[in-house]
């Protein structure tokens, strides 16, 4: 199977974790687009489900599609959380944000029950890091931020470049308003410890590191689908 169709079908198995009056997070990123075709030939035929998406990408796919859509402010509390991954390290530790949506990603699983990430099999790895990290940071003081960004970085033992992300020849947006520094800091030994330092930074809004969030793993490779749950 190509790369599309691994992505489909770790998609069909979560699905198949989706039952009739759930309150829905959904992903964004090209894995959790291929979840959301499936999503709205169910509904189509009867899946009484709403959503609340973590990016206007996936919004505008979704009402596109008829899947029937919520907010969090209307929906806090949410059954279940499908989205995508960059990474996928020991723990179900994640590295999230390549489609640039991680704040959302982040507050909308971490107001779920569950969390289910699907991806395919190239994405699992031993230690974080070989992408780069995305960090999302506020326009304001941006020079400063980065700044102390390295230096945190630093006094865990990582270096790499902080590279700001561009779209067109201008920095990336994000839905909230916001740049994006991607951080090759290459292999992050203590993900815990780089998430306590770049949130002690102002200028960050928050990070691509995602712990403690994901509750089961579905897996596509070419020799079937693995489900890794978290130790709990």
């Amino acid at each position: 199977m190509d790369a599309r169709q691994l992505k489909i079908e770790a998609a069909r198995v979560a699905l198949s974790h989706v039952s009739d009056g759930m309150r829905l997070g959904i992903g964004t990123g090209t894995t959790a687009e291929e979840f959301v075709r499936l999503l709205a030939e169910k509904v189509a035929t009867g899946l009484n489900i709403v959503g609340v998406p973590t990016s206007e990408r996936t919004a505008a796919l979704c009402l596109e599609l008829g899947v029937p859509l919520s907010t969090l402010e209307e929906t806090p509390e949410l059954d279940l959380t499908i989205d995508g991954a960059d990474e996928i390290g020991p723990e179900l530790t994640l590295i999230k944000g390549g489609g640039g949506a991680l704040l959302r990603e982040k507050i909308v699983a971490a107001a779920s029950a569950r969390m289910i990430v699907i991806a395919d099999r190239s994405k699992l790895v031993e230690t974080l890091g070989r992408f780069p990290l995305p960090i999302e940071v506020n326009r304001f003081g941006l020079r400063a931020t980065e700044i102390a960004i390295g230096k945190a970085a630093s006094t865990l033992g990582l270096q790499g470049p902080l590279t700001l992300r561009m779209t067109a020849g201008v920095p990336f947006v994000t839905d909230g308003g916001h740049f994006i520094l991607d951080a090759s800091f290459g292999r992050i030994p203590d993900t815990r410890a780089l998430s306590g330092a770049l949130h002690a930074i102002p200028g960050v809004v928050e990070h691509g590191l995602f712990i403690g969030l994901a509750s089961a793993a579905i897996v596509a490779g070419g020799d079937g689908i693995e489900t890794v749950y978290a130790a709990r």
